[in-house]
């Protein structure tokens, strides 16, 4: 086996390596996720709420132009 190629092997095992030890090491931040999910969820409704008739109206102007 060639140095070289000996080389390359060994470095790709070392990177193996330490990418399984990382993803064992790496939980994710699952409370973090689910906050920004609710919190956008949160302000969508409140905009939807607060601009409901304008949404409607823009949306309803769009198909008129896009029929014409």
């Amino acid at each position: 086996m060639s140095t070289v190629y000996r080389t390359l092997v060994q470095t790709q095992l070392a990177l193996h390596r330490a990418a399984a030890r990382a993803a064992r090491r790496e939980r994710g931040d699952v409370p973090g996720w689910v906050l920004v999910t609710l919190m956008t969820a949160g302000l969508v409704a409140a905009l939807w709420a607060v601009a409901e008739g304008q949404l409607k109206a823009l949306f309803s102007e769009a198909l008129d132009s896009a029929r014409r």
